[in-house]
């Protein structure tokens, strides 16, 4: 197992003093003042222990859901712990390439994990009839990270069965203008939708994010969750996010990461040789290159001061993969010059 790829490896790794950081997926650099002012009137009452009653009350109005459908967790990726701590699939299948968490969480509980890997000539679109019709547990993000593929509702919809937890990573859904994919207020058996705060309201920090679906799937989530898992200041932010003005700004920012993120990828196709397999159905805020020998041009990139995501350790794909995060264009400008530099 020496050539497994390094599932615990994530963009925090690549990041370093100086460097332009193209490997983490948070898009903005700090949050904005107004939710940084509402988590701030929490710190007077810290000595309470937390009570998740308004910040679940809130994220189930939003996604018009009752209470016992909503699940508050420190991070979407206590959500991953929870789900393979509380189940006990017979047959787990993630779908790759995505984020390594889920497989990795099921794997430090003890369970066996099949790969669903999906290929790049198919632009890594899912396909439904793929996944074993036994499977009681499939994990599968939308849209998918590294590769950015936003999968119909209707494919993942179809999923859905009695008998089978379906597991839906939507951490990226917010940077999707309109989020026409989403499953959060689906009504399916066994369905756990994951969302994170992080991605768009800069809040890796603080470890805010929540799981809806199916109430029976949830119960057993929380069962295995630790007592006052989530602080205080998240629940704050959970509440604050969840409001009708954070939406309003929260699709405005993904209108603009998509529009930087068509440039990004207009710009990097100008590289001799890159590629972008995914680029049709992609709507994530970043994006998958494809290039020979992208394993050495991360590092010589590095030495430019740019971090860029190295994609070989997720499963399915190789040292030829990178990944990059959206930036504003005068930023990608930059990263393309160094690419012209290179000969990339």
């Amino acid at each position: 197992m020496t050539d497994a790829p390094d599932l615990r490896h994530h963009g925090d790794r690549e990041v370093g003093p100086g460097l332009v950081d193209l490997a983490v997926n948070v898009r903005i650099p700090r949050p904005p003042r107004w939710l940084l002012d509402r988590i701030a009137a929490t710190l007077p009452e810290l000595a309470a222990y937390p009570d998740a009653t308004d910040a679940t009350t809130a994220v189930a109005r939003l996604h018009e859901r009752p209470l016992d459908e909503v699940l508050l967790t420190s991070g979407a990726a206590e959500a991953f712990v929870l789900l393979a701590r509380a189940l006990r699939p017979r047959r787990a299948v993630v779908v790759h390439p995505q984020f390594t968490e889920p497989e990795a969480a099921l794997l430090a509980a003890g369970h066996k994990v099949e790969r669903l890997l999906l290929a790049a000539e198919d632009g890594f679109r899912l396909d439904p009839a793929l996944v074993p019709e036994d499977a009681d547990l499939v994990v599968v993000g939308n849209p998918t990270n590294p590769t950015g593929v936003l999968h119909p509702a209707a494919a993942l919809s179809a999923l859905a069965r009695p008998g089978r937890t379906l597991v839906v990573d939507e951490a990226f859904m917010d940077a999707v203008p309109g989020r026409p994919e989403t499953l959060a207020a689906a009504r399916l058996p066994g369905l756990v939708v994951l969302r994170s705060l992080t991605k768009t309201w800069g809040l890796a920090g603080l470890r805010i994010g929540y799981a809806v679906g199916d109430a029976a799937a949830l119960a057993r989530l929380r069962e295995a969750q630790p007592l006052w898992s989530v602080s205080s200041p998240a629940l704050a932010a959970a509440i604050a996010c969840s409001e009708p003005c954070a939406q309003v700004e929260a699709e405005k920012l993904a209108v603009a990461a998509e529009a930087d993120r068509l440039y990004l990828e207009r710009r990097l196709l100008e590289s001799p040789g890159a590629t972008l397999p995914a680029r049709e159905h992609a709507r994530a805020p970043f994006v998958l290159l494809h290039i020979e020998g992208a394993d050495k041009l991360r590092l010589r990139l590095r030495e430019r001061g740019f971090a860029v995501r190295r994609a070989d350790t997720f499963p399915g794909l190789g040292p030829d993969w990178l990944r990059i995060a959206v930036r504003d264009r005068s930023v990608t400008d930059a990263l393309v010059a160094a690419l012209r530099e290179l000969g990339g």
